[in-house]
C-alpha cells in the first residue's frame, strides 16, 4: 500500500545534485569535474602535490576533485593546466621548490616528457648527470652530490679538453656548488636523497659513462664532508673566495678557466692516463686531511 510519503533514494538524490551541478558549470563555463579528476592522472601528480605546485592550499584541489565548485579564476587555471601540457611543465620548472619531494617532481617531470614527447637528448647536460649519479650512487646526499658534480666538471675537462656542463659553480662555504641543483635537493638537508630509475643513457658518449662511472667509484665512496675538505684545500674554491672569512655567503662563480687549469694539473701531477687514475688523486687527498 501507498503510505503516500516521499521517497528518499540517496543514490537518486545524488545524481540528481551531480546533473544540477553539471547543468550550472556548463553553463557558466566552469571545468567539469571529469576534467578536474583527469588531471593528476595525466600529469602523474598526487592531488596535495598539484594543489602546492599551483600556489594554493595543500587541501584546495582535494576538495575540487571531491566535487566542491572552484571559483571562475580557479577554473580558468585548472581549465589551462589540463589542455596545456606546456605550461603545465612551466609551472612544475618554476615551482619545484613548493614540493616536499624531489621523486613527486621526477615522477611528474617524467609524465609530461612523455606527453611532449621530449627526448633525453633535450635535457641539459647536467641534469642527465644528476639523474645517473642519483640512479647509481647509494645513500647520496645533497652534499655530496654537489662535490660529485664538481669533480665531474673538473676531471671531464681535464681528460676530454671541454666542460661537460655549461652550468657554473659557485663558491660557497661548504665547496662548490651548483645554485639550480641545490635548489631541487636542499629540502633533503643531510638526509640521503631519493634513488631513481636510471635515465636514458642509450646516447651518452662512452667517455662521458667512463669518467661518470670512474667519480661514482673513486669519488662518491666518500663523504659529503670529506669532500668538502677536498674542495678546501683546492685552488678553485681558495682563489675564487680570495680573502673572506670561513663562513662569509657569497654567489661568486668558480670561473670555469681556473677550474679546467687546475685539473689538468692534477692529472699531469699523477700521471694519469685514463679517468681510472681518479682515484690515486682521492686517496692522497684523503690521506692529507
Amino acid at each position: 500500500d501507498e503510505c503516500g510519503d516521499e521517497v528518499y533514494v540517496p543514490e537518486i538524490e545524488d545524481e540528481n545534485l551531480k546533473a544540477l551541478y553539471d547543468a550550472y558549470r556548463q553553463k557558466h563555463g566552469v571545468i567539469s569535474l571529469e576534467d578536474i579528476r583527469a588531471i593528476p592522472e595525466k600529469y602523474n601528480i598526487g592531488k596535495r602535490p598539484l594543489s602546492l605546485l599551483l600556489g594554493w592550499g595543500e587541501q584546495t584541489f582535494s576538495r575540487y576533485y571531491d566535487g566542491d565548485m572552484p571559483s571562475k579564476q580557479y577554473s580558468e587555471i585548472l581549465k589551462r593546466v589540463l589542455n596545456e601540457p606546456s605550461y603545465y611543465l612551466e609551472l612544475l620548472e618554476n615551482r619545484k621548490d613548493n614540493l616536499k619531494s624531489e621523486k613527486a617532481f621526477e615522477k611528474s617531470k617524467a609524465a609530461i616528457a612523455s606527453l611532449l614527447n621530449i627526448p633525453s637528448t633535450q635535457q641539459s647536460k647536467l641534469n642527465i648527470v644528476v639523474e645517473y649519479l642519483l640512479s647509481r650512487c647509494q645513500d647520496i646526499t645533497h652534499l655530496s652530490l654537489q662535490k660529485a658534480l664538481y669533480y665531474v666538471q673538473g676531471f671531464y675537462k681535464a681528460f676530454f679538453g671541454s666542460f661537460i656542463f655549461e652550468e657554473d659553480c659557485e663558491a660557497w662555504v661548504h665547496g662548490p656548488v651548483y645554485r639550480d641543483i641545490y635548489r631541487r635537493y636542499s629540502g633533503y638537508c643531510y638526509n640521503p636523497i631519493d634513488s631513481i630509475e636510471e635515465p636514458d643513457i642509450s646516447l651518452m658518449p662512452a667517455e662521458e659513462k667512463v669518467l661518470l662511472d670512474s667519480v661514482i667509484r673513486h669519488i662518491c665512496c666518500y663523504s659529503g664532508k670529506t669532500l668538502e675538505s677536498f674542495t678546501h684545500v683546492e685552488t678553485p674554491w681558495i682563489s675564487t673566495r680570495g680573502n673572506l672569512p670561513a663562513e662569509a655567503s657569497t654567489n661568486k662563480v668558480i670561473p670555469k678557466q681556473i677550474i679546467g687549469e687546475y685539473f689538468t694539473s692534477v692529472k699531469d701531477k699523477y700521471r694519469m692516463l685514463t679517468p681510472a687514475n681518479i682515484k690515486d688523486y682521492a686517496q692522497d687527498m684523503f690521506s692529507k686531511i
